[in-house]
């Protein structure tokens, strides 16, 4: 893997350790959970490369209280991984307490977050994810039982949410208020609207408000940090504690390494050429065997990361494409193979977005969800199917 110095604007930002309850987090780095992507796997590959704090991937609090195998799947964590963090969705007080007194009872985790940022249709139109925190009464009481349940084992409790559901119904002060005086450790901000999906530009503006509005809780800020230059210039430009990090490590787990240099004042960044990336690619595929324990799903599961990792890179349309579908290990080794293992990084077309980014669109809510910020009798009666999948998106 090439390491190299970029001229840039490195002095050292100095911006302290992150402290969630009793955990200190060294590198202020969040990998925010990610459905089908931050399995224990993934999580490994980025912890190679640079500190943080790595979260599964988001898991319903009804299907944990079931024990599903896949919800039992989702927040199983690696002997080696210090912190155990756990993402939880849910949309009852009732269940989502019974989840977080299962994590702790059962010693399953050493953090717990609370999503209220999924802007998906099938969570949205049933009141979850983003539109949950509309309903103030609803939001206030799921986070007060979920950190009265994690207290009782000493795990800190965190919140992420977005900004609110569009700009005409923000809800992310007040949330990110009753969080902190429910005695959340500390609250994620992703800079958008749940209607802008993931297209646009984050607001880091927003960001920068709640952090002043929440001068006594960390406040962390999530939204296009593509780079560890970006990372710097949210913590300048917001004065947030610490930084979450999603789409920008899809096919990138080196980020984590380009971040921590970034903070410890190194002008360090790793540049990858398509021999390393190969190499990844393939004990990605190896991790995901591990983890999933068949190699026919782990290799299914790889293909969605081929486009992600070798964004930039010359690769060929056919070879590609067969990356794109590869069914076993063994054909994984000999598609790798015929790539040019000389190839160096290719720079800024390599850089930037990667994953879908969506359109803008008019959010999915139940019937008259925006009609008052307390539940209806109707609501309140439905409002529990929002939890029927194993993952809330």
């Amino acid at each position: 893997m090439t390491v190299l110095d970029i001229p840039a604007a490195t002095d050292r930002l100095e911006l302290p350790p992150l402290h969630l309850g009793n955990i200190t987090v060294d590198t202020p780095v969040v990998l925010a959970p990610m459905a089908g992507i931050t399995n224990t796997a993934f999580r490994r590959l980025c912890r190679e490369y640079g500190g943080g704090l790595y979260v599964a991937e988001m898991v319903t609090s009804r299907a944990l209280v079931e024990r599903t195998p896949e919800s039992l799947r989702i927040i199983s964590h690696d002997e080696d991984e210090k912190v155990r963090s756990v993402q939880l969705y849910g949309v009852d007080p009732v269940t989502v307490g019974q989840a977080v007194k299962m994590l702790v009872d059962e010693n399953r985790a050493d953090h717990i977050d609370l999503n209220f940022g999924c802007p998906v249709a099938k969570v949205t139109r049933r009141g979850g994810g983003a539109a949950l925190p509309w309903k103030t009464e609803l939001f206030s009481a799921i986070v007060r039982t979920a950190v009265r349940e994690a207290s009782r084992g000493g795990l800190p409790l965190t919140v992420k949410m977005r900004k609110g559901i569009d700009d005409d119904h923000l809800t992310y002060l007040e949330a990110g208020r009753i969080a902190r005086d429910a005695g959340a450790a500390a609250v994620a901000l992703h800079g958008r609207t749940a209607s802008q999906f993931y297209s646009g530009t984050a607001d880091w503006s927003a960001i920068a408000r709640l952090r002043e509005a929440l001068p006594d809780i960390p406040v962390l800020g999530n939204g296009d940090i593509w780079s560890a230059e970006d990372a710097i210039r949210m913590v300048r430009e917001t004065g947030v504690d610490g930084v979450v990090i999603g789409r920008g490590c899809q096919g990138r787990p080196w980020l984590f390494g380009d971040l921590m240099a970034a903070f410890e004042g190194s002008s360090q960044r790793f540049r990858p050429g398509l021999k390393a990336v190969a190499d990844t690619v393939y004990r990605h595929a190896e991790l995901l065997v591990e983890t999933f324990g068949e190699e026919n799903k782990a290799l299914r599961d790889i293909r969605k990361h081929m486009a992600w990792y070798f964004k930039g890179y010359v690769v060929g349309g056919e070879l590609r494409a067969k990356l794109a579908s590869v069914p076993t290990l063994e054909v994984l080794r000999g598609l790798l193979d015929q790539l040019d293992m000389e190839s160096p990084y290719p720079g800024a077309d390599a850089e930037g977005p990667r994953g879908r980014a969506g359109t803008p669109k008019r959010t999915a809510l139940p019937e008259g969800w925006l009609n008052s910020k307390d539940l209806n009798q109707e609501q309140r009666a439905g409002i529990a199917a929002a939890e029927m999948d194993v993952s809330g998106g």
